[in-house]
């Protein structure tokens, strides 16, 4: 609840009053040892906030108060929704809050499963709209550098259709890039040799369901994980397949995948353009498709950005940092660029077991 700005300030000075409703408590909204108070206080440097009871008053510039109140309200809102508020919840909602007309309690309440005593949710504007892409779409590409969620989220949806019955299987797969003439050089049978670039999907799924009830899904065929090489020939009906890692994927590739689709199913693509470890020369099936299908009827194209990273606030930062190395390396003059212009794209560099 909200009250008027009090009559009397000081010229250029705004102040309104806000009350914390009854049903919540204040030590919810504002962290433990003030933690969400303090991260306002920092998004919000020229306003004064001060807190006594269940009365909070904001003081500042007009623009800066209203702002700080709209976000306030948002928090007041998330935390009545059963969600902890940390400062990073804070910084957040101000991201979303200040990048467009949704509503951060929209955003950050809008629970995709709970598996394992934690709910799996979007954090951000951008994940928000690739997950609602993903229900309205037969097919979604999600395209972002690591720590966006993309896969992760992907799965979380496949994992929620499969218990909704809205398909019969869930299929993973991701390309083995490396694989070819290096795989017989691995030890084990052909399973050992490709198990390590199939891990991160393996991880993923454990955090989504039971351990004990895996092995069973498995091998019923009702949770699938394989190889691209493995959908060749195949039409797959009533089911959520999740291609990962795609910008590894050829040309030739990603079509033979897109078009192993059956009725009754649900594909997401996920990759990193600037990860990509094809050899030298050769194009990325995921840059491809970008243009091919860009506009085509039930298709959703949802780029992911540095702002959508949801790992430690470094990762975001050197995102931006390597975007902005490769933009000036970019310029230099051709005889030049061996030393750096664009070689996230065109240089085979290698991550055994890949990034969500």
């Amino acid at each position: 609840m909200t009250h008027p700005s009090d009559p009397g300030q000081a010229k250029g000075q705004y102040t309104r009053h806000l009350t914390i409703p009854q049903s919540l408590s204040p030590i919810l909204l504002l962290g433990h040892n003030d933690e969400v108070l303090r991260a306002v206080e920092r998004g919000f440097p020229k306003v004064t906030v001060h807190v006594r009871g269940d009365a909070i008053t904001l003081s500042g510039p007009e623009a800066d108060v209203d702002l700080a109140e709209r976000l306030i309200a948002e928090l007041i809102d998330i935390a009545q929704a059963g969600q902890p508020l940390s400062a990073d919840a804070v910084d957040r909602a101000s991201a979303i809050l200040t990048s467009g007309d949704t509503r951060p309690a929209d955003v950050l309440t809008a629970d995709i499963l709970s598996a394992r005593g934690r709910t799996i949710r979007p954090k951000t504007l951008g994940q928000k709209t690739y997950v609602d892409a993903i229900d309205a779409h037969t097919i979604t590409f999600g395209i972002g550098p690591a720590g966006t969620g993309k896969t992760y989220l992907a799965m979380a949806k496949a994992v929620v259709a499969l218990q909704r019955k809205e398909v019969n299987r869930i299929i993973l797969t991701r390309p083995a890039v490396e694989a070819g003439e290096r795989l017989g050089y691995l030890p084990g049978t052909l399973t050992d040799k490709i198990d390590p670039y199939l891990r991160p999907l393996y991880d993923a799924l454990h955090d989504m369901l039971e351990p004990d009830s895996m092995p069973g899904l498995m091998a019923a065929g009702t949770i699938e994980v394989a190889p691209l090489a493995y959908m060749r020939g195949r039409t797959l009906n009533d089911a959520f397949i999740v291609l990962d890692e795609a910008q590894n994927t050829t040309p030739e590739q990603i079509k033979m995948f897109l078009t192993r689709l059956g009725f009754g199913s649900k594909i997401v693509v996920t990759g990193d353009v600037s990860q990509i470890d094809l050899p030298t020369g050769q194009r990325s099936g995921l840059k491809v498709v970008q243009e091919i299908l860009t506009g085509v009827d039930d298709i959703a194209m949802c780029h992911l950005t540095s702002r959508d990273v949801v790992r430690h606030r470094l990762v975001s930062d050197i995102i931006d940092a390597y975007e902005r190395w490769d933009a000036t390396t970019a310029e230099r003059p051709a005889g030049r660029r061996g030393q750096g212009g664009n070689w996230m794209s065109d240089r085979p560099h290698h991550r055994p077991g890949g990034a969500r």
